[in-house]
């Protein structure tokens, strides 16, 4: 296996000099919540994981423009329209919303919920131009609070779609 990195740089069509290319522009959507708990079927989506989700995807995006490796692009003018769609079965919606804004990559995420102790979150890659998935990244968590959720989207972000050896053979 290569490098998650190098992947997307190939898959964008190919390796050229870093300082005649800019990085790779990226549509971050706000995550979305498949809740199969007992307690979804009672109550419903909650303001605290509405909130989690949003934080999740915004801790996603500010990590992924410090590295410099990518221009986070503003999902701003697609928002309403991604917030209506399930952007995991809409069949590529996510992908034509991100060309919409002249992204490279749609980057979406779901954090599935077991119970309020068993989670898992799973951040998706797609080129834009293809729509094929380069990545797809997941870790499961315990506890449905702010710093699980945020732990999780950081180990993500840092040890999958940021780490300089991911993938790489041992």
């Amino acid at each position: 296996m290569v490098r998650l990195l190098l992947v997307i740089v190939m898959a964008l069509g190919g390796v050229r000099s870093a300082a005649a290319e800019q990085p790779p522009k990226v549509a971050v959507f706000d995550f979305e919540l498949m809740d199969t708990s007992l307690e979804g079927e009672k109550r419903g989506p909650q303001a605290d994981e509405q909130a989690r989700l949003r934080a999740a995807a915004q801790q996603i995006r500010v990590g992924l423009a410090e590295s410099k490796r990518f221009a986070v692009l503003d999902i701003a003018p697609v928002g309403a329209e991604a917030r209506k769609a399930n952007l995991q079965a809409c069949g590529g919606c996510d992908v034509d919303l991100a060309k919409t804004l002249g992204a490279d990559l749609a980057i979406t995420g779901v954090v599935h919920k077991v119970s309020t102790l068993i989670l898992g979150m799973q951040i998706f890659v797609r080129d834009v131009r293809t729509g094929r998935l380069l990545a797809a990244v997941n870790a499961d968590f315990r506890g449905n609070t702010d710093e699980s959720w945020s732990r999780t989207a950081g180990y993500l972000l840092r040890n999958r779609l940021l780490a300089p050896n991911y993938g790489a053979p041992q």
